[in-house]
């Protein structure tokens, strides 16, 4: 039996429509979503990378 309820975390090399697709071939629907920013220390400093989406997937019952 599979989880109920996964987050999908959008890729470096895919769009978030990539992402979305690949959430409903493994049966999943998004029902939230959430952004952290990826941070890099550069010089004692902390730098913004880059944007971290993840999307909340509940499995699809049919």
């Amino acid at each position: 039996m599979s989880k109920k309820t996964i987050w999908f975390e959008v890729q470096e090399h895919e769009t978030m429509e990539d992402c979305l697709n690949r959430m409903k071939q493994e049966g999943y629907m998004a029902v939230g979503r959430k952004e952290e920013p990826l941070f890099e220390e550069i010089n004692g400093e902390p730098v913004p990378v880059r944007q971290i989406i993840k999307f909340k997937g509940n499995k699809i019952e049919k």
